[in-house]
C-alpha cells in the first residue's frame, strides 16, 4: 500500500512539473525581461585599499537610487514607470577583480547601464569587456584620461563623469604658482622671482602618473616659476612613505604634491610631520576630500590643501549648496557619516543614467549610447560648467567648476575641517601658512 501512495505522489509530482515547463514563455517573467525594472550596475571597490572610497561610491548610488524610485523611477516609450535597480560589482581594488565584476554584471545579471570605476588601473584593464559587449558606462571615478582617450579599443559607450589628472595637475600647480608660491617667497623674505620648489609623490598606477605628467607638462608649457626638486613614487596601497619622505625633506622642497587616495595620503601627511619632521604645505588630489580622510589624517592635516568640487564639509554659496546638504543628510541619516568626493559623482552618476534611459524611452543601449551623447541636463548635486552636465564631443567628458580648500583645526570634532580659498569669486578665506611652516631652501 504505502508503495502505491509513493507511485500516485511522484505522478502528481511529474504531472505538475511537465504542466509549469508547458506554459506559453510569455508567461514566464523574469527581472531581466521586465520593463518594469531598470538594471543599473554599479562597479566599485568594495574590498582592498581602495574600498573606502570603493564603498562611498556604492553607498551614494544607493541613496540615490531611493531618491528616484521615491519620485517614481523612470518614464519609458510606453508611459510606463519603471523602478530602479541596482546591482554592485566589486572590483577588489585589482585588475582580475575587476573584470570580473564587469563581466558577471554584464553577461550573468544582465544590466542595462554601467556606473562607477575608481582605480584607472583597475578600470582600463576591463574596457575591453566594455567595447565587447556595447554597454553604457558612465564613469565616475577613474580620472585618468586614458580612460576615454585610448585608441587601442573602442571606447565610444564609455562616458567620463570626472575630471581628469590633467585637470587636477594643471589647477594645483597654477593655484601653487598664484597663491602659494608668493606667500611663501613674503614669509621666507625672498624676492618675487624665486624658484618656487615642489616635490611630487605619487601613485605608480595611470593615476599617479598622470598627475606627476600634468604638473611637468603645466610647468614647461607655461613656464611657471616651479622647480621640481624630488619625484617620489609608491606602489597602489603602500601604507609606509618613511624612505620616499626622507629623500624628499633632502631636497628641502617649499611644499609636496600628494598623488595618492585617502588610504595613503593621510599616513603620508602624518608620517611626513610626526616621524621625518617634514613642516610644509602638502597638497591632495580631490579624491582626498573623503571623511575618513579628515579622521586619519587628525591635526596633521593642519594647514593642507585638497583640490575639490565636493567635500563632505563645505560647500560654495550658489545654486547646488542646499541640493548637497539634501543628499549629505540622506546620506548620514542611512549611514551615519558623509559622503565623499567620488561618492557625489556616483549620486550624478546614477541620475545620468537614469535621465538617458527616460530621454531614449528604452534600455536599449546603443539608444541610450545615443542619448548620453546628446545629453543636456541640469546639474544634480556638483557644480557643473554652465550648471549643466554634458559630455564632449571628443571625449566624452563632462565639465566641472573646481575649488581649492584649506584644512584649519576643528575644535568640535577634534580634526580639520576645510575652507575653500580658491579661486576668488567661491573662496570663503584666504590662504595662510601655519605658524610651524618651514620653506625650503637651495643652500
Amino acid at each position: 500500500m504505502k508503495y502505491s501512495v509513493l507511485v500516485i505522489v511522484v505522478l502528481l509530482i511529474a504531472a505538475a512539473f511537465i504542466a509549469g515547463c508547458s506554459q506559453p514563455a510569455s508567461t514566464q517573467q523574469t527581472p531581466a525581461a521586465s520593463q518594469d525594472v531598470v538594471r543599473v550596475g554599479v562597479i566599485a571597490s568594495l574590498t582592498g585599499p581602495a574600498s573606502n572610497v570603493g564603498t562611498n561610491m556604492w553607498q551614494s548610488a544607493q541613496v540615490a537610487a531611493e531618491k528616484i524610485n521615491a519620485e517614481g523611477g523612470v518614464t519609458l516609450q510606453d508611459g510606463k514607470k519603471a523602478q530602479i535597480t541596482l546591482i554592485v560589482g566589486d572590483d577588489e581594488s585589482t585588475q582580475a577583480g575587476g573584470q570580473k565584476a564587469a563581466t558577471k554584471l554584464i553577461t550573468d545579471d544582465k544590466v542595462d547601464i554601467l556606473v562607477g570605476g575608481y582605480s584607472s588601473a583597475v578600470t582600463s584593464a576591463y574596457e575591453q569587456t566594455i567595447a565587447e559587449y556595447k554597454v553604457p558606462y558612465i564613469v565616475t571615478g577613474a580620472s585618468s584620461p586614458i580612460i576615454t582617450h585610448r585608441t587601442d579599443i573602442d571606447t565610444s559607450y564609455i562616458f567620463h563623469h570626472c575630471p581628469t589628472t590633467d585637470t587636477y595637475g594643471q589647477y594645483t600647480t597654477q593655484f601653487i604658482d598664484q597663491v602659494v608660491r608668493p606667500a611663501v617667497n613674503q614669509k621666507a623674505g625672498a624676492s618675487s622671482d624665486r624658484p618656487f620648489r615642489l616635490a611630487l609623490l605619487y601613485q605608480d598606477t595611470a593615476f599617479g602618473k598622470g598627475i606627476q605628467t600634468a604638473v611637468n607638462d603645466t610647468i614647461t608649457k607655461n613656464k611657471l616659476n616651479i622647480v621640481l626638486v624630488s619625484q617620489q613614487s609608491f606602489r597602489m596601497g603602500e601604507s609606509d612613505f618613511r624612505t620616499q619622505l626622507t629623500a624628499i625633506k633632502a631636497e628641502k622642497p617649499d611644499a609636496l604634491y600628494l598623488g595618492a587616495f585617502p588610504n595613503e595620503g593621510a599616513p603620508a601627511i602624518t608620517q611626513a610631520r610626526r616621524d621625518i619632521g617634514l613642516n610644509t604645505i602638502f597638497l591632495s588630489a580631490e579624491n582626498n576630500d573623503n571623511a575618513q580622510f579628515y579622521k586619519d589624517v587628525g591635526q596633521y592635516g593642519e594647514g593642507a590643501i585638497i583640490e575639490s568640487r565636493f567635500s563632505p564639509y563645505t560647500a560654495p554659496a550658489g545654486a547646488v549648496a542646499a541640493d548637497q546638504d539634501v543628499f549629505k543628510q540622506a546620506y548620514f541619516a542611512r549611514f551615519g557619516t558623509y559622503p565623499d568626493m567620488m561618492g557625489a559623482s556616483t549620486y550624478d552618476g546614477v541620475f545620468i543614467a537614469v535621465k538617458a534611459i527616460g530621454n531614449a524611452g528604452t534600455t536599449d543601449k546603443a539608444a541610450v549610447r545615443q542619448a548620453l551623447v546628446d545629453l543636456k541636463m541640469p546639474q544634480v548635486i556638483e557644480a557643473m560648467k554652465d550648471g549643466t552636465i554634458s559630455f564632449s564631443s571628443d571625449y566624452r567628458e563632462s565639465g566641472f567648476d573646481l575649488w581649492m580648500e584649506q584644512l584649519s583645526p576643528d575644535a568640535q570634532s577634534g580634526e580639520t575641517r576645510p575652507a575653500i580659498v580658491w579661486p576668488d569669486n567661491l573662496k570663503t578665506t584666504g590662504f595662510v601658512l601655519p605658524s610651524w611652516y618651514v620653506a625650503g631652501s637651495s643652500s
